[in-house]
This record gives structure tokens, sequence and C-alpha cells, in this order.
């Protein structure tokens, strides 16, 4: 469990069931979990929330925004943010080129809850 339950994470999904059961998941471990389905939820959510910790991002989403293309201008806005990348085909992250895809941690789909879990208490230490 995180040690402060305050932490604030951003899950951004486009798969319902996926989303739902990263949430539950991250909520029943002491997580503030905020959702979104796609870069236009994502990018209102960054805009209104004052507090966020780290942002779970899938890289392929609904409507031409990439994860990476949502985390760049999230971490100009929030140096702070931690950044955590989920797909299904994880080279086209390090393949885009972007500094933050050769950063930030990259799980390749399907993982296990409890490396998720562990990758972010790494981040938010």
């Amino acid at each position: 469990m995180s040690e402060d339950a305050q932490d604030v994470v951003l899950i951004v999904e486009d798969e319902p069931a996926i989303r739902m059961m990263l949430s539950d998941y991250l909520a029943g471990e002491g997580y503030h979990v905020l959702e979104a389905e796609d870069g236009e939820q994502a990018f209102a959510i960054l805009a209104s929330k004052p507090h966020l910790d780290l942002m779970v991002t899938d890289f392929r989403l609904p409507g031409g925004i990439s994860g990476v293309e949502i985390a760049e201008p999230a971490l100009k806005l929030r140096p702070d943010l931690k950044v955590i990348f989920i797909s299904g085909y994880p080279a086209e992250i390090l393949e885009s080129g972007s500094p933050i895809a050769r950063k930030a941690p990259i799980l390749a789909k399907p993982f296990n809850l409890d490396t998720l879990r562990a990758q972010i208490q790494a981040e938010l230490r």
C-alpha cells in the first residue's frame, strides 16, 4: 500500500475493462485514482486538477493522440509528474523518439498488477 494514501494517479486507457481493473486495483492499494479514456479527457483532468503524482497511460489511444503526446505537455505543465507507459506495442513508444519515452518505465501488456504496483511505488519514492 502507498505510504501516502493521498497519492493521486491518473489512468489514461481507452479499453473500459482494463481501465476499470487498473482503477479498482490501485484504489484498493490506497491511491486516489482519476480516469480518462482518451487524450481529450486526460488533458481536461491535467488542466483542472491541482495535484497529480503519477500518470499511467496507454500508448495507442483513440483520436490520434498517443500516450507520449499526452505525457510531453503534461510534464511541461507539471515537471514533478511521474509517468508509466503501458502498451501492447511497447516498441512503438521507444520508436516515438520522445525523451520521456527513453526515461519513463514501459510495461508491456499483459502485465502483472503486482508489477505495476511495484513500479508505481518505485516512481513515487
